[in-house]
């Protein structure tokens, strides 16, 4: 038995509000009942900062002990995380693995943490082996593109990086959806930008779309996700409801 679903969330574009809807999307998948894991795998370690949590010394993916061994629980309950590490060495060191060959990350996953529902992993905003090596352990992939000019710029290659993996494990890994993020409605670029994106990929992007909101801003400084620091704004709703749409995708 392996954990359920795996979701990568990925964009090798910085400030498009990945890891922020890695962190809330679990937060509400955690308060929904679904027991949930977060893999931290970007050096910058806000996901897990942005928790609470102290980032790791050592990353466990190459740490010499079991990755369940280093799950730590967060103040939300049904959420843990698997912290990330700022050690330049073991990033090169994971880059290292994944190079030859060794799925790292679906390794550990397939071993030991089987009583997750969901596990969704924070990439790096690279095309890196980093992020190769998350898709390569993952069941889907989440991609939260930012409500501006340059929205689609790149997208074409991190779109050939998901297919190189998806031709080399047929059946494994499929497009979870597209999620519009910093959207506001009071802007015509905004609306250019959602038509767009909305015409090219269709039914894969989500419905809901995640505002521009001073409240998901302010949340990671004080340890909590948008949705537990303040639970009536509009980016708390709206992950919530990103949250329902996600786990009715299953």
């Amino acid at each position: 038995m392996r954990v359920g679903r795996i979701l990568c969330v990925a964009n090798q574009k910085g400030g498009v509000g990945k890891t922020t809807t890695a962190s809330n999307l679990a937060v509400g998948l955690a308060r929904s009942g679904a027991r949930t894991l977060l893999v931290d795998l970007d050096p910058q370690c806000n996901a897990t900062t942005g928790l609470g949590v102290v980032p790791a010394a050592e990353h466990p993916l190459v740490a010499e002990v079991p990755l369940a061994e280093s799950v730590v629980a967060t103040a939300v309950p049904g959420l843990a995380i698997v912290p990330g590490s700022r050690a330049v060495r073991d990033v090169e060191r994971i880059a290292a693995r994944a190079r030859a060959g060794a799925a790292v990350l679906e390794r550990h996953l397939a071993h030991g943490l089987n009583q997750w529902d969901y596990c969704l992993i924070d990439c790096p905003p690279s095309l890196g082996e980093l992020t190769r090596t998350a898709l390569a352990g993952a069941t889907e992939v989440l991609m939260p593109i930012q409500c501006e000019y340059f929205a689609l710029e790149g997208l074409t290659q991190m779109i050939e990086v998901i297919r190189d993996v998806m031709a080399e494990q047929p059946g494994r890994l499929r497009f979870s959806g597209i999620v519009l993020t910093m959207h506001d409605a009071a802007l015509q670029l905004t609306a250019e930008v959602e038509t767009e994106v909305r015409d090219f990929f269709g039914e894969i992007v989500f419905e809901t779309v995640i505002p521009r909101d001073v409240a998901v801003s302010e949340a990671p400084s004080h340890g909590r996700s948008v949705i537990d620091h303040a639970p009536r704004s509009r980016g708390a709703r709206a992950y919530t409801e990103l949250c329902m749409e996600v786990r009715d995708c299953e």
